[in-house]
């Protein structure tokens, strides 16, 4: 299947699927949701494939979320609203739920959404000069995606918190030693490092490194507390909600 916002590269066992809206910095809108999501659909009945690698298109990983589409207006349907909002998190699910080995390989920078999706990856590359920010409190909205039990997962749950509230940039170092990126590489050979650690993956025996895999899930699921975030699509629907109403006074000032 061809993806209107994905490049899908396949090489034996190891797919590398790139970020492809380089004009917009990747920015992640609807479309690259449900092509994530379509992907992540195939993968579950690909037996062939074994390592995923998310990288970005161009200069950058991803700028994160789309915003120039939150000013739309949503439907008149106030629940098919409330699920367009949830979108994000239904990408996040399906990819952290892929059973191959998945890598992200981020050059460039990550921002807020872009994160998300690299947490939801099994191991996570970053060039030495990339960095990384979680800027959606000072948006005035609140991180969604269901990222926060995936980031206290990889970083802690007080530095979580410093990171979402804070809104500072971080750089690849720091997140390496936050425990947000697994492997650092040289600016330019993020690729090359990922696609080394598949070949390392690949070489063992494929049950097993399934078997594990799946063990590691269920486990996540016995000691994460994720139900903790089962409102922030409303969260995110309410904040969108607020953020248009602000416009339109604002157009009424205008006028």
């Amino acid at each position: 299947m061809a993806f209107e916002t994905l490049l899908v590269e396949r090489d034996g066992p190891i797919m590398t699927v790139r970020l492809n809206r380089p004009e917009k910095r990747n920015a992640i809108n609807n479309q690259m949701h449900r092509d994530l999501q379509a992907l992540c659909g195939e993968l579950t009945e690909d037996f062939d494939t074994r390592v995923v690698i998310l990288t970005g298109e161009g200069k950058a990983f991803s700028a994160g979320a789309d915003t120039s589409e939150w000013g739309q207006p949503g439907s008149d349907n106030e629940l098919e609203f409330r699920h367009a909002s949830g979108i994000g998190g239904r990408t996040s699910g399906v990819l952290e739920g892929l059973d191959q080995i998945t890598i992200a390989a981020v050059h460039g920078f990550a921002v807020g959404g872009a994160v998300v999706l690299a947490t939801c990856c099994d191991f996570r590359v970053a060039g030495e000069s990339t960095w990384f920010s979680i800027p959606e409190v000072e948006l005035g909205i609140p991180l969604s995606w269901n990222a926060l039990p995936r980031l206290a997962r990889a970083v802690g749950h007080a530095r979580a918190l410093e990171l979402t509230v804070l809104c500072e940039r971080f750089s690849a170092s720091q997140a390496h030693d936050y425990g947000l990126v697994t492997h650092l590489a040289a600016d330019g050979e993020e690729l090359k490092t990922a696609r080394d650690l598949a070949e390392r993956v690949v070489a063992k025996p494929a049950l097993p490194v399934a078997l594990t895999k799946a063990s590691m899930k269920a486990i996540r699921r016995g000691t994460e507390m994720g139900e903790v975030s089962y409102s922030d699509q409303d969260l995110l629907l309410y904040s969108r909600l607020v953020q248009q109403r602000q416009r339109r006074r604002e157009r009424g000032r205008e006028e």
